[in-house]
């Protein structure tokens, strides 16, 4: 009797041809689309609905059942409650590393699996090994796709009984097969907006929810340049959208380079960017994955997505991690993730509590 999976559809063609590598793999493949975010009262533009159609085709061209499941009061709770309290206190958070332990790692595999399937699959681009008792998240082939940077804080137990289909194949290989197969998602753009609620105005999207408060730009030393709208829509390292163009000239950009919640002081530099550059940072809520750290080793880290894997060291005690950078690292950013790796596998991270200059 072939073994069932529950894959999680999102209308996406990643998704789409998870599915379909695993009906070519002789499983019994069901599609299960997650509702997370439900439009109520006319903020923005929801294509969930849109979705949904996706997912009806693809399930109906691979001929395998599908269901949906709404996860949006567990989305809420878990994960935008988050969110905005992230905003409110001046951090940049990353919604895409909870949504993966607390939605998709969370209430859809245990939905997932009390239908009695024997496993759940994603479209991630990422592998797994199983082994020894433990679970070991691996590196996709498609280095730039590679999504296991969001993937750092899914608890090790979430990962068992899971599939990835994708491991071993870049976007390029995986929209050819959407193609060659007749999905309708084969050309279907990737989504880039904030997992589950898409792409929109940001700014405007967080008016909704956080009054925002203006204040002014200084800069290091002082000087008045400028009045922001907002502390939450700045990030360290921002160039764009500063309205600061002429202050000083043509020569050299500005840039945010710190944020002072108690004084509403938004701080920028104009062309230095070594007030940038830091030495270290330190990192809570660490989770490892397949992985026995010592109280003191050396291995990569990033930062942020996409960026080159950084040589560091990690030192840890009783309230998280001292990570030491090898090399100045540049925009390091509290509330973003610090994850770890080695030659082929994510070891897990935690979130940026502070920067150490």
């Amino acid at each position: 009797m072939a073994k069932s999976v529950i894959v999680g559809m999102s209308g996406g063609v990643d998704s789409s041809v998870a599915a379909l590598l695993l009906k070519k793999q002789g499983y019994d493949v069901t599609g299960l689309y997650m509702l997370n975010w439900e439009e109520t009262d006319g903020r923005g533009v929801c294509s969930a609905d849109a979705d949904y159609a996706d997912v009806q085709r693809v399930c109906g061209a691979l001929d395998i059942p599908f269901y949906s499941v709404n996860f949006a009061k567990q989305y809420l709770d878990r994960v935008f409650s988050y969110f905005l309290s992230e905003y409110r206190a001046g951090r940049t958070p990353n919604p895409d590393v909870l949504c993966n332990r607390e939605i998709k790692f969370g209430p859809f595999r245990d939905y997932a699996l009390s239908m009695n399937a024997d496993y759940i699959a994603t479209g991630h681009y990422c592998g797994i090994e199983h082994g020894d008792g433990r679970t070991r998240l691996l590196k996709a082939k498609d280095a730039g796709k590679d999504q296991t940077y969001f993937l750092n804080q899914v608890y090790e137990r979430q990962l068992e009984r899971v599939l990835f289909p994708l491991a071993g194949l870049t976007k390029s290989e995986v929209r050819k097969l959407a193609e060659d197969n007749g999905l309708s998602t084969a050309e279907k753009k990737d989504s880039t907006g904030i997992c589950f609620i898409g792409e929109r105005n940001f700014r405007k999207f967080l008016q909704e929810y956080l009054p925002a408060q203006s204040g002014k730009i200084l800069t290091l030393d002082g000087e008045t340049v400028g009045e922001h709208i907002g502390l939450m829509y700045y990030t360290i390292g921002q160039r764009k959208g500063l309205d600061l163009g002429g202050k000083r000239g043509e020569e050299g950009r500005w840039f945010v380079v710190k944020k002072d919640l108690e004084r509403n002081v938004l701080y920028v530099s104009h062309g230095d960017e070594t007030p940038l550059y830091s030495k270290a940072c330190r990192a809570s809520g660490l989770n490892w994955i397949g992985y026995m750290p010592s109280q003191s080793f050396e291995c990569a880290a990033k930062f942020r997505y996409r960026q080159p894997e950084q040589s560091v060291k990690v030192t840890l005690d009783d309230s998280g991690a001292l990570v030491e950078f090898y090399e100045p690292q540049r925009a390091v950013t509290e509330g973003q993730y610090a994850v770890f790796y080695d030659s082929e596998a994510c070891l897990g991270g935690g979130v940026i509590e502070s920067v150490i200059y």
